[in-house]
């Protein structure tokens, strides 16, 4: 049985540890990038990288409101408290 990434514990606790290498939003965590930002690359192509991956998998989040997820791991990691934004809450992120 394979795990979807959502469900894999180690791949969700590097998820929010990850932190943006490079551009405005250097040393930000990926899943504290801003919403635009993340819909922008989306929109460009995230790169065929495991960061890429990654910041494919923190669209996805955003988009269907799961920011939650990330509450519990936020307090152990450094993060802000405010990881849940302002995505997945019935509202069209890109336009076709």
């Amino acid at each position: 049985m394979t795990l979807s990434p959502l469900s894999d514990r180690d791949f969700m606790l590097k998820l929010a540890r990850m932190r943006m290498p490079y551009g405005k939003y250097r040393d930000m965590p990926l899943v504290e990038l801003p919403e635009p930002y993340v819909v922008w690359m989306h929109q460009q192509g995230f790169p065929d990288t495991e960061l890429g991956r990654m910041l494919g998998i923190v669209y996805e989040i955003k988009v269907n409101g799961l920011e939650h997820l990330f509450a519990p791991l936020s307090l152990s990691n450094g993060m802000s408290s405010d990881v849940t934004g302002t995505a997945g809450r019935n509202r069209r992120l890109c336009k076709n």
